[in-house]
């Protein structure tokens, strides 16, 4: 978790002038996130106050920006309860500030589950399988930036940090994905996809004893185009296991698939290629956990996730014999 920027209030204050948001009120950084610095920012319009959040990019370039700032444009606009970016008066989603670009988009309601039930999997199976249909009619195209290239690439620049059974496996499930995963994912349907929704992205409000509502899906930032299997199977990995096993939760995992099946009907060919697609969602946050971990920039606050998580996740999702069938009277080709 990061700050990598820090600000300076009187360019803040300045920077927040270019948009119609009213005068600043409060604002501090947020210990969330590992690619860029974020920040809460309140504001006060005449007696109403708002709250958005600010993105200063660390890595992305202003016309790499425009993918991700549209995406969720179009999609709060196709309801999907994501956070909306605030033009500026120009009309812009995106400026520079502090000599990086950023971004200032509403703050959303609700906070993230952190040990889930069926009912919470069952809400984001939903959510997850309309935002599928909404990003399926976006216009703008871009390769998943954290796809099989750059698996490949990053098991170069970690591989040498392992221990000789830890590169075994890297090196194993590099050379399957590498030799299934493009062919396995070319007829599946695809779109726009999130890529990162784990526990942390999704908001909810939960008063005791009713059903959750899910308010927001934050994060959107490793979007990009890819088989719409590939959120699924993140989203599994993530929110439908034993988190100190790897082990996949049955009830989680059938609530997420059923209620996302009742928006949109998994393909045979979803159902055959779900292991791999599992195993591939495993190998790409264990990278990327590899990655941040030896690999670290300067930063505020920065706790790395613990690489070993995911390595557990990729070694029972290659254990599994074979998933039970998800709905066997639900084979749709639709």
């Amino acid at each position: 978790m990061a700050v990598y920027t820090p600000l300076d209030e009187d360019a803040l204050v300045a920077w927040l002038a270019r948009h119609d948001v009213g005068t600043l009120v409060e604002w501090h950084g947020i210990a969330a996130g590992i690619e860029n610095s974020n920040f809460f920012v309140t504001t006060r319009d005449g007696p109403r106050e708002q709250r958005f959040v600010l993105t200063v990019f660390e890595r992305l370039r202003m016309d790499e920006l425009a993918f991700y700032l549209s995406l969720m444009e179009h999609l709060a606009r196709h309801g999907t309860p994501c956070p909306a970016p605030m033009p500026d008066r120009d009309g812009g989603l995106c400026s520079t500030l502090a000599g990086k670009p950023a971004a200032l988009v509403t703050r959303l309601d609700g906070r993230s589950v952190l040990a889930p039930t069926p009912r919470h999997c069952a809400a984001l199976g939903t959510m997850l399988a309309r935002m599928h249909r909404a990003g399926g009619r976006f216009a703008m195209h871009q390769p998943n930036p954290r796809g099989i290239d750059w698996w490949i690439d990053a098991a170069r620049r970690v591989r040498d940090f392992l221990d000789a059974d830890q590169a075994s496996l890297l090196d194993d499930e590099i050379a399957t994905q590498a030799a299934c995963w493009r062919d396995a994912t070319r007829a599946l349907p695809r779109g726009a996809v999130h890529a990162d929704l784990f526990r942390d992205n999704v908001l909810f409000v939960d008063d005791e004893g009713s059903q959750p509502e899910l308010r927001g899906v934050i994060d959107f930032y490793f979007a990009g185009d890819d088989a719409w299997l590939f959120d699924v199977a993140v989203c599994i990995n993530d929110w439908c296991i034993d988190l100190d096993s790897g082990a996949l939760d049955h009830p989680r995992r059938d609530a997420f698939v059923e209620a996302y099946e009742s928006e949109r009907p998994l393909m045979a060919a979803e159902r055959d290629a779900l292991p791999l697609a599992l195993r591939a969602a495993a190998l790409r946050f264990w990278l990327s956990r590899l990655d941040d971990l030896h690999r670290p920039r300067p930063a505020e606050l920065l706790t790395p996730h613990d690489p070993r998580h995911f390595q557990r996740i990729l070694r029972r999702r290659r254990e599994d014999a074979a998933p039970r069938t998800l709905r066997p009277d639900r084979r749709s080709e639709a």
